[in-house]
């Protein structure tokens, strides 16, 4: 690997932006093997030199993030007794990681599942204030209808809470549909279209927020998130630090 500007590299590993990079590396919070390094602008090759930011090495300062396509008939849990969980799916490296949903998913729904160890994250993606949309694509046992299109709008009264405004969008044929809302309450979206009067056949979580299923993911399979989707994640939840 080339030398790179420290400041950038603090930035990457960090999760900083180049400001907040720039200012640490000159408060004397960044060494490089061993040494404080004032100079944003000095080049240093990772391969061969440890930089550190506040005494964690930049390998050890970034959270794990995951991106799943779960299979219906997984349970979105650490471990239960009867079912199959996403901790199942995880190879040994990931599940000693005591890994957390990012909202969850039912057992029969499918699609994107963010897991992470990075509880302020799980947080602020549930977290309705932060606006983290959920998209999802759900089958229907009957067309839906046009109005339901405002009425999902305007927020759904489902008996122990109103739904906040979602955003319904009728596929051609109109017995799917993609529907996208900013909470995820129990079983929420289907008890939406059942308070329309259908029912839910079918239901996949396309999005996240910032991130997307990757299409190119099997059922059951996942990866880790590029770089790219980490900062895009981190920059919607206002969590560089």
């Amino acid at each position: 690997m080339a030398a790179e500007r420290l400041d950038k590299l603090v930035a990457q590993g960090g999760l900083l932006t180049r400001k907040d990079a720039r200012e640490r590396i000159r408060a004397g919070q960044v060494t490089v093997d061993g040494q404080v390094c004032r100079r944003p602008d000095t080049h240093v090759d990772p391969a061969v030199q440890c930089v550190a930011l506040g005494g964690k090495t930049l390998g050890s300062l970034q959270p794990v993030l995951l991106m799943m396509n779960k299979p219906a008939g997984v349970l979105t849990a650490a471990r239960d007794g009867r079912d199959p969980t996403f901790q199942d799916l995880l190879p040994e490296k990931y599940a000693r990681l005591g890994l957390s949903a990012a909202g969850r998913l039912d057992k029969d729904a499918e699609g994107l599942l963010l897991l992470t160890d990075d509880g302020e994250l799980v947080h602020r993606i549930i977290s309705p204030r932060w606006k983290a949309e959920k998209l999802y694509y759900a089958e229907l046992d009957r067309p839906a209808e046009p109005d339901d299109v405002p009425a999902f709008a305007s927020g759904l009264d489902l008996g122990d809470f109103t739904a906040l405004p979602a955003r319904l969008t009728i596929l051609p044929g109109g017995k799917a549909c993609t529907v996208a809302v900013m909470e995820g309450k129990f079983h929420q979206v289907k008890r939406m279209f059942a308070a329309r009067g259908k029912k839910v056949l079918r239901l996949v979580r396309l999005k996240i927020g910032t991130l997307e299923l990757d299409k190119s993911l099997k059922s059951g399979e996942f990866r880790e998130l590029s770089e790219s989707e980490r900062r895009d994640l981190y920059e919607m939840t206002e969590l560089y630090r």
